[in-house]
């Protein structure tokens, strides 16, 4: 069990509640603490300008809730609410949670970072992977990014298929020396160092180490009693997806857009809405929780939180500030990642994919496909989560997660100066 040590509370705030009523009937609701009404402004005008059907959003200041709101609608075809507990699917946002697994049992010694992958999982090392250390993996430097051998449907559902094909794969590039995205594989190769290690499943594994311990709803293979308040994603339009090099390099049968995303099955056309893709326990990309899931997972990382994560702390206040971006082989666009998280990535001023991640110089977190996107800012002892269902285009944070992160720290800017 990780060790969670008391936590600071922010200001003593009177908390109100909200309540709107949305043209098309549905409802936003949940409690504000004094002082974040234009955050909460600003999430009511997702649904009103930019096309949210079903979302929630958590804030937490010191650990404490400043803004927990959630509204719209779980299931557009039957306009069932999103409820205050209502859970969806969050995709990549999953990366964290497991990446978080393997520096629980770093703290523990139990799994050295810098060590080889194959130490643990000899079958790894074949075909010039015997260099390739668990470190490589969190920063998307392994060099598998995705894999050549045709995959059946149901790939990403069978962990142990997708072991042996991870196993079997030769490195795009010699491993460490260029970062590519690692969509799938980063969640097959850690789900296995965490089965090689402790015996568990990587979804039991977060559950009983992480997740339930620290009050959180967030799981990596979900419980069929939870079936019921999952919401119902729904992909983005034809036309929100924009016109990058990584949408253009998909012509190319050969490349690693490509394989990326027509060779690692269907469960992303197909299983993110059914029983059996949300059961399965896909440490890349199909975690179910909702916002005030994302940010409880984010405050466990706030400094003299949680005693395991410190070392992560400590390593994190460094890589901040010396991890540059580098042109990343898979998105096709510039990125930072460190020890399994996204940085900041700022390309508003690019001219091919503006695609970005912007907040804190400090903060490291994680979006998911369509625009989910947890953090956590140190400095600002700030925890972030926001979830939706309607999927936005774009490979990072969508205009209405970052609207929302825009608000939040123009806010707590606000407040500081006042102090």
């Amino acid at each position: 069990m990780m060790t969670v040590t008391s936590k600071v509370n922010f200001t003593g705030r009177a908390v109100w509640p909200l309540r709107r009523h949305l043209p098309s009937g549905s409802l936003v609701q949940g409690t504000i603490a004094e002082g974040f009404g234009e955050v909460a402004e600003v999430f009511v005008q997702g649904f009103l300008d930019r096309g949210e059907v079903g979302a929630s959003l958590c804030i937490r200041v010191d650990g404490d809730v400043v803004v927990d709101l959630w509204g719209g609608t779980a299931n557009a075809s039957t306009g069932e609410p999103w409820d205050e507990d209502t859970v969806s699917v969050v995709f990549s946002c999953t990366k964290a949670a497991a990446a978080l697994c393997i520096h629980w049992l770093s703290a523990k010694g139990l799994i050295r970072i810098d060590e080889r992958v194959s130490h643990y999982w000899p079958e790894f090392e074949a075909s010039g992977k015997h260099d390739i250390t668990v470190r490589m993996l969190l920063d998307h430097t392994a060099g598998v990014p995705v894999l050549r051998q045709p995959l059946k449907s149901d790939c990403v559902e069978d962990a142990d298929y997708m072991a042996d094909q991870v196993a079997r794969e030769t490195p795009f590039w010699q491993p460490g020396t260029a970062q590519g995205y690692h969509a799938i594989t980063f969640g097959v190769v850690l789900s296995e160092l965490i089965r090689r290690i402790t015996g568990r499943t990587i979804g039991q594994f977060f559950d009983s180490q992480i997740a339930s311990p620290g009050g959180i709803d967030f799981w990596i293979g979900l419980p069929r009693l939870v079936e019921p308040r999952t919401a119902t994603i729904i992909p983005p339009l034809a036309s929100e997806i924009p016109q990058t090099p990584f949408s253009l390099a998909l012509a190319d049968k050969s490349s690693i857009p490509n394989l990326f995303i027509y060779n690692s099955g269907d469960w992303a056309r197909r299983g993110m809405n059914t029983r059996s893709g949300r059961e399965a326990e896909i440490a890349s990309a199909n975690g179910v929780t909702n916002a005030r899931g994302l940010s409880g997972l984010y405050a466990l990382l706030l400094p003299g939180v949680t005693l395991e994560f410190e070392p992560l702390l400590s390593y994190m206040r460094d890589a901040t500030a010396r991890r540059q971006a580098r042109m990343d082989r898979t998105l096709l666009l510039p990125t930072r990642f460190d020890s399994g998280f996204m940085l900041r990535m700022d390309n508003r001023t690019s001219n091919a994919d503006r695609s970005s991640v912007v907040f804190g110089e400090q903060a490291f977190g994680h979006c998911g496909s369509g625009g989910s996107v947890g953090f956590v800012d140190p400095t600002l002892r700030l925890s972030f989560g926001y979830t939706m269902n309607r999927m936005g285009g774009g490979v990072l944070v969508n205009d209405r997660g970052q609207a929302l992160i825009n608000a939040t720290y123009q806010l707590l800017t606000n407040l500081n100066s006042r102090r």
